[in-house]
């Protein structure tokens, strides 16, 4: 019989099937949390389990709170010890994802500020695309992203993905795998959950974190080890949609998505419609380090002990 996970809900580490909340809160009525997806990767040879920039998500985690004017209830100190402790608990000995949460408890309003709680669920997580698969057929949604003046993308609380939900609903009922959104400037911004990438005339371009996106980690991280471990030239500028046509390549990139291939879009097949070379590159180099093959990049990953 399969163990059943153990999750962190109300300062205590309970089976999931006990975690329980009230059907009134403002999270169940209204999608009033704020959350991060954080990722731990098993590294075999070293029978180690690395959560990858667990410190960065968390200071994400308490500027969404900030952000949402939750009450300043956790410490930085105490979230990352929640989370590990959790993690501890389950044994884990493969690739994990992780779900730490912070909503609106009680029978308050949409506009409550308390009292807040929180839950930190732990699974087992494979990767989206394997090395031995295509990658993703897109499309631009007819859908426009929020906006910082309107829900901020830079808040990851959970009524943003509404907007992700819209798109990428319509993108399966025609026959996509995925959608890419334009912002209120008609410029590209990202796709559900996920930033994206362009290689043109081997530059690895971006759009700005101005542009209705989320301050993606995954996205510093890539920018960082292009620059650093592939020496590409990496310009973070506006994007027009026209240009997702001819780029030689295409990529979305993020903790659930981690990085995967896009190789057509709109129907008009990106590059020679298979993996880009800059992006296969890109994805062995990521992998490398979130699971602490490369030595210069151990300051981003936290062992987790296991009993």
């Amino acid at each position: 019989m399969k163990k059943e996970n153990l999750v962190w809900f109300d300062g205590n580490i309970i089976p999931q099937s006990e975690a329980k909340i009230n059907i009134l809160t403002p999270t169940s009525q209204f999608g009033a949390n704020v959350f991060e997806g954080i990722r731990g990767y098993w590294n075999d040879k070293n029978q180690k389990l690395y959560i990858f920039r667990l410190e960065d998500h968390t200071k994400r985690l308490l500027n969404s709170i900030k952000m949402m004017r939750f009450e300043d209830k956790y410490s930085l100190e105490y979230l990352i010890k929640s989370l590990k402790d959790t993690v501890i608990k389950n044994n884990f000995r493969e690739d994990i994802a992780i779900r730490q949460t912070v909503f609106l408890d009680g029978n308050g309003s949409w506009s409550a500020t308390s009292p807040i709680n929180m839950f930190i669920a732990p699974i087992v997580k494979k990767r989206m695309v394997t090395k031995d698969e295509n990658g993703l057929n897109c499309c631009v949604s007819s859908w426009e992203r929020v906006n910082d003046n309107s829900l901020s993308p830079k808040i990851k609380v959970g009524a943003n993905y509404m907007n992700s939900r819209a798109g990428q609903l319509e993108a399966i009922r025609n026959g996509y795998d995925f959608a890419v959104f334009l912002n209120d400037a008609g410029k590209v911004s990202e796709g559900p959950g996920a930033c994206i990438f362009m290689v043109r005339d081997n530059v690895l371009v971006t759009p700005p974190t101005t542009a209705s996106i989320l301050e993606s980690i995954t996205r510093e991280t890539i920018i960082e080890l292009a620059e650093n471990e592939l020496n590409m030239k990496v310009e973070v500028r506006d994007v027009d949609r026209t240009e997702l046509y001819i780029a030689d390549e295409l990529f979305f990139c993020g903790t659930a998505v981690e990085a995967v291939p896009i190789i057509s879009m709109d129907k008009i097949k990106v590059g020679n419609g298979k993996i880009g070379h800059h992006t296969q590159q890109i994805i062995d180099e990521y992998f490398k380090i979130v699971r602490g093959e490369n030595k210069k990049y151990l300051h981003y990953l936290t062992p987790v002990k296991n009993d």
